[in-house]
């Protein structure tokens, strides 16, 4: 299974690395090969970068992981090499007024429009709850972290749950795409408490039963 990784930011940087590390062949899509040497340094040997349009065509599983504000305008370029493909989205529409408010298109979601400009796509709203930090390492104290998956297609989100199983993290079904925003809010929590609530970045949230 091919899986590629379109941005190397800090949550497609650390992901890609996480993925590649726990067995996957990745291939990091850039606009400057040069951005990628920190994090094909700290990948796997076989981990490699293409172009946007190649890594996105070349990939089973392709993890959306540029910028929110410019996620669906890479997704709609990209349409016709990310027809068929299981496509995660990573990201979290927000503006900034003394902390985070949630700032989806009209669709209902960043999930959805993203659904909305590659209509082949098979999208997944995923690993996209926690900071960056937890890409690359998903221990939560001792135990995985838990990954929230909300997708209209129950293939996509067993092959993701199995990709997230395999790189250390504790998968959890959220239901349909249409939940997709609850877990864009979930993420507004988190970065919430993570600034302005002064809880530092070291914590996500978990399903925990009782004893």
């Amino acid at each position: 299974m091919q899986i590629s990784v379109i941005g190397v930011g800090n949550v497609g940087g650390n992901l890609g690395a996480r993925l590649s590390n726990a067995g996957y062949p990745v291939r990091f899509g850039v606009r400057d090969p040069k951005k990628a040497q920190d994090v094909l340094a700290r990948s796997a040997k076989d981990a490699s970068t293409a172009s946007i349009e190649q890594a996105a065509a070349s990939g089973d599983v392709v993890f959306l992981a540029v910028p929110g504000k410019v996620s669906v305008e890479v997704a709609r370029s990209l349409a016709k090499e990310l027809a068929g493909k299981i496509v995660v989205d990573c990201n979290n529409p927000l503006t900034w007024t003394e902390g985070p408010v949630w700032a989806p298109p009209p669709e209902g979601s960043l999930a959805a429009a993203i659904a909305a400009a590659a209509p082949g796509a098979r999208v997944v709203k995923g690993f996209n709850t926690f900071g960056a930090e937890f890409h690359a390492d998903p221990n939560l104290g001792g135990a995985p972290a838990d990954v929230f998956f909300a997708s209209d297609d129950l293939e996509a989100k067993k092959t993701l749950s199995e990709i997230a199983t395999r790189a250390g993290f504790h998968p959890v079904d959220a239901g349909p795409l249409r939940n997709a925003g609850m877990l864009e809010n979930v993420a507004m929590l988190w970065i919430h408490l993570a600034t302005v609530g002064g809880h530092g970045r070291d914590f996500s949230f978990r399903m925990q039963r009782r004893g």
